[in-house]
């Protein structure tokens, strides 16, 4: 199916310069696209706030070719293959039925498998890696319309999973898979400012997966940390953390994932928003910025000089941790790392004139901009943030000599 009316994405904030889009539903069709066209790129489910998917050329969208999905149990472990267009969502609840689970999950269960995985999408965990951390293969189409595979043997994988678009169209990805198992949701808070920072480690190694949320407030509002999100695995849980109380919280329903303490299936509990939903009109955009995880508390006290500036553009800023991975382009290459992640108001022409100063406080700790959110970075900035860039332009050239997977934000922000 083509299309050739001018899209957006999620939040109605970018329009994509490409001439149309092209929505293949088989393998076949979506090789015969990139074979003839001279300049085409991935599109996944249009959740970033940049360019980073866009091309001149066509974009591909693989949502309609079917998930085919392939669990392959060996001694070594287990695996499933499944379309890259597939959204988490939708493969979740089949996994689950397989008696296997994924190791984490983004807080939106929309999103496709392989815009997460280009992008260094993630969730939440201080032992947990980045979605990308769970990729065992993947399947490429090259510019003449093959299929060429990578797997983990690859000496060049770690450059190859994090990829921004730019090696290729990903057609399927295989994952790594562990039996399934069941959680459940806590809410704690409020926390005072400097009791957070003080324990930042702590309260986020308090569960499989936590998340706290701030608006850079004063304690005197209830507490700078509004709400700590403990996801675990544990059937009993503390009453208090830190000292902060453990909330009533509530059920699931059309907006947000059980928070009562019930236990639930993984995929119903790791997400914040319910698979059946959608978790929301798009009126808003994001930033998102990784610090290393021992520089939290530093942080967070340089960015909350900027409050006076943050709260009349601020939704939220959620509060995350990740494990390190060997990923190339990882935000968590060779560092566990602190995630500061804002969703901001649709206020885009603010918010773009505010980063530059925000990201000023997050330089000293080597801050990592999120690649498919709001960034003022320059390609300089951004080189010095990855040592392995130049391993990932010398991979891109050879493995895409003619450009024909290009975007103005590759060669923008990694000069490639």
């Amino acid at each position: 199916m083509r299309s050739t009316t001018s899209e957006l994405n999620w939040s109605g904030t970018v329009t994509y310069t490409a001439s149309r889009v092209e929505r293949p539903t088989s393998l076949d069709q979506a090789a015969a696209i990139v074979a003839r066209e001279p300049r085409v790129h991935g599109l996944g489910t249009r959740h970033s706030f940049n360019d980073v998917a866009d091309t001149p050329g066509v974009l591909l969208d693989l949502t309609q070719v079917p998930t085919d999905l392939v669990v392959d149990r060996t001694p070594e472990g287990t695996t499933v293959t499944l379309g890259a267009g597939t959204r988490y969502g939708d493969v979740a609840p089949a996994l689950d039925a397989e008696g296997l689970a994924l190791h984490n999950m983004g807080s939106l269960p929309h999103i496709s498998v392989g815009g997460a995985i280009a992008t260094g999408t993630h969730g939440s965990g201080t032992t947990l890696g980045s979605l990308s951390s769970a990729v065992r293969g993947l399947e490429l189409i090259s510019a003449d319309g093959t299929t060429r595979t990578v797997t983990s043997t690859d000496p060049d994988f770690p450059g190859t999973v994090l990829h921004l678009g730019l090696l290729g169209i990903v057609t399927r990805v295989t994952l790594a898979v562990e039996p399934s198992y069941r959680m459940r949701q806590d809410s704690y808070g409020p926390v005072h400012w400097r009791t957070f920072l003080d324990h930042a480690a702590e309260i986020h190694a308090a569960g499989y997966s936590v998340c706290a949320y701030t608006r850079f407030g004063d304690d005197d509002e209830g507490g700078a940390i509004g709400e700590v999100l403990v996801k675990s695995r544990a059937e009993h849980v503390p009453d208090d953390l830190v000292g902060a109380p453990r909330l009533p919280g509530g059920p699931g329903d059309e907006h947000r994932t059980a928070r009562d303490g019930s236990m639930g299936p993984w995929w119903d509990r790791l997400p914040h928003f319910p698979i059946g939903s959608v978790p929301s009109h798009g009126s808003e955009v994001q930033s998102e910025h990784f610090v290393p995880l021992r520089h939290a508390a530093a942080a967070l006290d340089a960015l909350r000089g900027l409050a006076d500036r943050i709260q009349p553009h601020l939704h939220v800023a959620e509060l995350r941790t990740m494990a390190a991975d060997d990923l190339w382009l990882s935000p968590t290459q060779g560092q566990d790392v602190f995630c500061i992640a804002f969703t901001w108001k649709k206020h885009p022409e603010a918010v773009a004139a505010l980063l530059p100063d925000l990201e000023a406080r997050l330089a000293p700790f080597d801050g990592r901009p999120h690649w498919g959110k709001m960034s003022s970075l320059d390609g300089d900035a951004v080189a010095a943030l990855y040592p392995r860039l130049p391993a990932f332009r010398a991979l891109v050239a050879r493995a895409d000599p003619d450009r024909t997977f290009a975007s103005a934000f590759g060669e923008r922000v990694l000069g490639s």
